[in-house]
């Protein structure tokens, strides 16, 4: 694929307004979706996201059949690539005052996939602390918003092509996600991930990852999670729902091993994804 192909409001094109707010203040809420074989995968827990988002910003949610319309258009040809759906509060005059009556710009986008190495997921990836701290406000914790400054100047500390991602804390020093992932250790055998009431992304595959867990008999716990903790973790994996399941095979300097959790739990998505 050459390019994206976008849809905005139902049309081809690649702009809009200026005047958006979406443009003007990150007013509006998003969507990542791997495509694989013509389909969106777990189109279902994306759209349950994109409405409670939504409901929570006060923003008029598209209607679900013609999302699925418009995504079907792009995706039919399409045998692996990443479907992105942003729909932002439209256009709106000056100030943060919202408009009595919204009227949302929709963009639904299929973009090449990313084509990551098939050993991220059987090797693991090298991973890094980053210095810039997710910035706390529990209105918008768990929302994917269009907001993505924090995690813009967290990616901009490195350049270093070995390292895959690096890890975000709050302003308490509590590990929360990475840069464009959620993020679970495993300890006596059981699996942790950090509570995201205060800041973070509640990710699609991180729940389909506490349910599969919760299926196969592994104890889970979502708590704080000191950063220091990630040295003495067992294991420790990444997750979004482009990438699966990552292993932590490196975290500054430290190594970690692809264990029996990690493992099993890449197994069960797999077969998952291919029913």
């Amino acid at each position: 694929m050459a390019g994206p192909s976008i849809l905005v409001n139902g049309e081809p094109g690649e702009t809009v307004s200026v005047l958006d707010r979406g443009f003007q203040y990150g007013d509006g809420i998003f969507e990542t979706i791997r495509v694989a074989d013509g389909r969106p995968d777990f189109w279902e827990r994306h759209m349950a996201r994109l409405a409670s988002g939504c409901e929570r910003l006060r923003l008029p949610a598209p209607d679900g059949d013609l999302l699925r319309c418009e995504a079907g258009q792009l995706c039919e040809a399409s045998r692996a690539g990443v479907l992105k759906i942003v729909v932002t509060r439209g256009i709106g005059g000056r100030g943060y005052r919202l408009p009595e009556k919204a009227d949302p710009t929709r963009v639904v986008a299929l973009f090449a996939a990313p084509g990551y190495p098939e050993s991220f997921v059987r090797e693991g990836v090298r991973a890094r602390f980053c210095r810039a701290r997710l910035s706390d406000q529990p209105m918008l914790a768990g929302l994917k918003h269009l907001n993505r400054l924090d995690q813009v100047m967290a990616r901009g500390e490195w350049s270093d092509e070995t390292i895959q991602e690096g890890l975000m804390c709050d302003a308490a020093n509590n590990m929360i996600e990475g840069t464009m992932t959620n993020v679970f250790i495993v300890r006596g055998g059981a699996l942790h991930t950090p509570d995201l009431s205060r800041c973070g992304v509640l990710g699609i595959m991180r729940g389909i990852v506490l349910d599969l867990a919760q299926q196969l008999g592994i104890e889970t716990e979502i708590r704080a999670i000191p950063r220091d903790e990630m040295k003495s973790a067992a294991e420790i994996f990444l997750t979004n729902s482009v990438i699966g399941i990552w292993p932590v095979r490196e975290l500054e300097g430290r190594d970690y091993r692809l264990g029996d959790v990690t493992r099993k739990l890449i197994e069960v998505l797999a077969r998952l994804a291919t029913d």
